[in-house]
């Protein structure tokens, strides 16, 4: 699923969960790139805010071409907690940046025998033999 369109259902959800109409205060947008970049802003009465810009990258190299699309949205929580969320999707998949997002745990060490073949293989690459006629 696109990345914005995820931040776009869940701020949807916390609008829709206030059962009234909250009205657009502010919006900006400029769609009509020939290059497909966009640019899009706004905020509603209640605070929250959203802004997002995609770009085509590579364009015209085939195999290459990919959009980068960077955001952000901030919002107050139920609880009060003041929630801003930035992101970043490209040809990599997307990173999402937030306090309030949980982190992972760390990576666990590699197990000694492991790390020793790594090691002979970085120091053994593979050559690829050649038939002789």
């Amino acid at each position: 699923m696109n990345p914005h369109l995820i931040i776009l259902l869940s701020l949807a959800a916390v609008i829709s969960a206030a059962n009234e109409p909250i009205a657009i205060v502010r919006q900006e947008q400029d769609n009509g790139n020939p290059d497909g970049s966009y640019f899009t802003r706004w905020e509603s009465a209640n605070g929250i805010t959203f802004e997002e810009q995609g770009v085509q990258k590579n364009a015209g190299q085939k195999d290459k071409e990919a959009e980068e699309v960077r955001g952000s949205a901030s919002w107050t929580a139920p609880d009060g907690q003041k929630i801003n969320l930035g992101w970043l999707a490209d040809e990599n998949g997307a990173i999402f940046q937030g306090a309030h997002l949980p982190t992972p745990p760390p990576l666990p060490e590699i197990p000694p025998v492991i790390q020793r073949a790594l090691d002979w293989i970085a120091a053994h690459p593979y050559k690829e033999e050649r038939n002789k006629v």
